[in-house]
């Protein structure tokens, strides 16, 4: 571990003004709902004479002397918050990150090789130091109340490191009774932390004109499907679905509340693990595998033939799977992966529109995704591009 003593005399370094200058970082960063000091309900932070404020639940504000030049981010939302607001140069790597291919669309790099940050004992404690990042983009919780710290590991990077800023906002866990932002909510308080509210505003006009354009196009919700939603970790081989539910909270099923679509399953089925018959008795008419874009091949693009061999070919080859209507129908489909930020919720919005209406929006062909005719395009890639490399 690096020497993590300081000399007191020494004048305060660009280090300092990020970690010490916290509101509430310091002794209540574990804290359930930690009320943001000197802040209303707004998002925009307050900047006065070179000093800003950028405030979250549960780590509550950040007081800050000069913008974070360095990251690093646990889960893919976050990330992708942070390259949509430009700052990818400054990403230290180390998680779980969205697919790559969606970034290369709108011309951005991710790496391929990065330290792994967790090891059989849970988050290592290394990696953070080695990576020596200006701030942590996470929910502290996350690290206590899903991975294996107590609050002083917590505690400890804050006060070596960095600070943490961020929310549960994937979904709701047994640890976080406090509020999850909505995907623009936070985006929007990220900004504040990097100061980027043009940027913000660009994406956030992006997505509402995406969105304006998609609702105009939907048939009344009573006409809408139904669908079938099943985990990743589904073994159809094995006759094993794992039911969830499209309107559960979080950013995690944005795209499914958007559309307003329903689940097929009953409350007392989410969750559980459901057999062939129970599919057959419920007959979903499409079947979407959550996550399930993150099947790759070689090249890191989509995988069709992937998706195909591991969750479509086992169904259509037994018995009752294949005499349910999805299967049948060839509507059983990828779904959007479970962590997204700005630029990966559109293709992912996108994506939905084509599963659930593709007589409005276009057929989803796998074999060409995420590269749709210009014609059924949502959103402009060129335009996204451009925001985020600050020619907008």
């Amino acid at each position: 571990m690096r020497d993590t003593t300081s000399d007191t005399t020494e004048a305060p370094t660009r280090r300092d003004t990020l970690k010490y200058g916290s509101t509430l970082v310091t002794g209540s960063v574990l804290a359930g709902c930690s009320e943001l000091v000197g802040r209303d309900n707004g998002a925009e932070g307050t900047n006065t004479q070179g000093s800003y404020e950028a405030c979250i639940e549960p780590v509550g504000c950040l007081s800050l002397e000069e913008v974070p030049e360095t990251w690093m981010a646990i889960l893919g939302s976050w990330a992708d918050m942070a390259f949509a607001l430009g700052q990818r140069d400054g990403f230290r790597p180390s998680g779980f990150y969205c697919p790559a291919y969606f970034y290369e669309r709108v011309g951005l790099s991710m790496p391929t090789d990065f330290p792994a940050l967790t090891t059989e004992d849970g988050y290592d404690k290394e990696v953070f130091y080695e990576l020596d990042p200006d701030v942590i983009l996470s929910d502290p919780n996350y690290l206590t109340g899903w991975g294996s710290w107590s609050e002083s590991d917590v505690q400890e990077l804050t006060e070596t490191v960095g600070p943490f800023f961020g929310n549960s906002i994937l979904r709701r866990m047994d640890y976080n009774d406090y509020t999850l932002y909505s995907l623009y909510e936070a985006f929007e308080r990220l900004a504040d932390l990097f100061q980027e509210r043009e940027r913000y505003e660009a994406f956030a006009a992006v997505h509402d004109e995406m969105q304006a354009e998609i609702q105009s196009r939907l048939p009344p919700e009573t006409e809408r499907p139904e669908i079938g939603l099943v985990n990743f970790g589904s073994a159809p081989s094995e006759g094993q679905f794992s039911a969830m539910t499209t309107e559960s909270e979080g950013v995690e099923m944005k795209q499914y509340r958007d559309f307003a679509v329903q689940s097929a399953f009953s409350e007392a089925q989410v969750g559980t693990e459901i057999d062939y018959e129970t599919m057959l008795d419920i007959d979903p008419e499409i079947i979407i595998l959550h996550s399930g874009v993150q099947l790759t091949g070689e090249d890191g693009e989509f995988s069709a033939s992937k998706f195909h061999e591991e969750f479509v070919a086992p169904m259509e080859d037994h018995v009752i799977g294949r005499q349910l209507t999805a299967v049948a129908e060839g509507n059983v489909y990828p779904g959007a992966y479970y962590m997204q930020g700005p630029i990966v919720n559109l293709f992912q919005t996108e994506l939905t529109a084509q599963l659930l209406f593709p007589d409005e929006f276009g057929e989803f062909d796998p074999e060409s995704y995420p590269d749709l005719p210009a014609a059924e395009q949502l959103f402009d890639r060129q335009r996204v591009a451009d925001i985020i490399g600050g020619e907008s």
